[in-house]
């Protein structure tokens, strides 16, 4: 018995040594979302990198080398992409510019409005008003296409930059953003203050509520802008001359025809590339009013 105990004393002892250098269990799953996080970097970044590395092969090189083999052709696809049809592509970059930049600066104004007016001013049907924003929000954009269309045709405006830019500039999601952004961070007594100085409500508006709300409006320009730039459907639907297509529909017509000239797939690759880098820019522009703000916000604190 002495001698039986004494050959399961070191398994035992070597059990418990194991147990105590196995990580503890409560930090194997804290490291589960960051493992999470990483895995969905990932599967977000691939395709870019796959289209940055895609870009600089050559025709020849796009089938035939490895995926991920950078390749030397970029120069060559950009000056080819710039002589297509006497620089169109250009003209289609500038399209979308056009779009997302004034429909989304359009669309954020009328976000501050009604944003603030929602969040400030107590009237009947304010929640009714805001509930009905809410259901739009969660309408789907491909469902209002088709009417708007009709009503665009009515008005004889299809084919025109206004097809594009009209139905941008009401956002739902954008006023819901700036009425719960304005409720969270203009004060209701200084607004009141500002009554009793005499000051008009544009006044208050312009010069109290206003500043107050830039990081939130930012943020609602940066939604629009990336959602009118990446838009398909509804300049699909709303113009036909080529000319006054976006980006996006631009490098959609280039595709179709690559089915039957293989040599414009690098054309569509490259392209698709220098059109994800002005939203690349915009991010990093952004960037800093969103800084600046928590920088204010703890230092007023």
């Amino acid at each position: 018995m002495s001698s039986l105990a004494v050959q399961k004393a070191p398994t035992a002892a070597g059990t418990t040594g194991a147990a105590q250098n196995r990580p503890p269990l409560r930090g194997r799953i804290a490291l589960m979302p960051t493992v999470t996080l990483l895995l969905g970097a990932l599967y977000c970044l691939l395709p870019v990198a796959w289209v940055v590395i895609a870009s600089t092969k050559s025709g020849r090189e796009l089938f035939s080398t490895f995926t991920f083999l950078p390749g030397t052709g970029f120069t060559d696809n950009v000056k080819e992409l710039t002589a297509y049809r006497d620089g169109v592509y250009w003209k289609w970059m500038g399209n979308s510019a056009l779009y997302a930049g004034l429909g989304a600066l359009l669309s954020t104004c009328v976000s501050a409005f009604s944003g603030y007016a929602l969040a400030t001013y107590r009237f009947r049907g304010r929640e009714s008003i805001f509930n009905i924003l809410l259901a739009g929000v969660l309408m789907p954009p491909i469902i209002l296409a088709v009417p708007q269309y009709l009503l665009l045709a009515k008005a004889d405006l299809t084919d025109s930059y206004w097809s594009v830019l009209l139905p941008q500039i009401l956002s739902p999601y954008g006023v819901y953003l700036a009425r719960i952004y304005a409720a969270a961070a203009v004060p209701t007594d200084v607004v009141e203050a500002g009554r009793m100085d005499g000051a008009s409500e544009w006044r208050i508006f312009t010069r109290i509520a206003l500043p107050m709300m830039v990081p939130g409006l930012v943020t609602v320009f940066l939604f629009q802008f990336v959602a009118v730039w990446n838009n398909f459907l509804l300049p699909y639907i709303m113009l036909s001359d080529d000319e006054k297509f976006p980006i996006t529909l631009g490098l959609f017509t280039l595709l179709e025809q690559g089915s039957n000239q293989p040599a414009l797939y690098t054309l569509v690759i490259t392209g698709a590339f220098l059109a994800v880098i002005p939203l690349v820019a915009l991010f990093l522009v952004i960037q800093r009013f969103w800084s600046l703000d928590l920088l204010s916000g703890a230092v007023k604190s």
